[in-house]
């Protein structure tokens, strides 16, 4: 039986450029289950993607780009992340980038990193797996 959910959605203008097919897809907020639809090109990550990504890390104090979400993570890295920040009881937002490519490409070049999990801290790109491993748990002390 499906339950129906309450979702928030940003839904931006439509991205075409010469010869660039253009497609709508949506990344999920998996703690809030608030969904988030970019519109983007199938070919670059396109201003609309950026917008929405910028706005999303900026009203979420970490978030987690991964493979699959927080519930069930969907590779040994991504895995390790969400222990980290469940250890420290520290909320955080995970998307997944399984669930779009042109959003799991997007994110490549916004971060200027190739590898997933990215994390953004604070609205900063912070890194992926192995730099996590070593946060210290008095970065989220308040």
């Amino acid at each position: 039986m499906h339950t129906p959910t309450l979702t928030s959605r940003i839904h931006l203008p439509e991205f075409r450029g010469p010869g660039k097919r253009s497609y709508t897809r949506s990344f999920r907020s998996t703690t809030a289950n608030r969904g988030y639809f970019v519109t983007l090109s199938s070919s670059d990550i396109g201003p609309e993607l950026k917008v929405a990504v910028d706005k999303f890390i900026a009203e979420n104090k970490i978030v987690v780009f991964m493979k699959g979400s927080k519930d069930a993570p969907r590779c040994g890295f991504s895995s390790t992340v969400v222990q980290i920040f469940t250890s420290m009881n520290v909320p955080f937002e995970t998307v997944d980038i399984l669930d779009d490519d042109g959003l799991r490409a997007g994110m490549k070049i916004y971060s200027n990193w190739p590898t997933f999990p990215q994390v953004y801290i604070d609205g900063n790109f912070y890194g992926g797996c192995d730099i996590c491993i070593g946060i210290p748990p008095s970065t989220f002390a308040k």
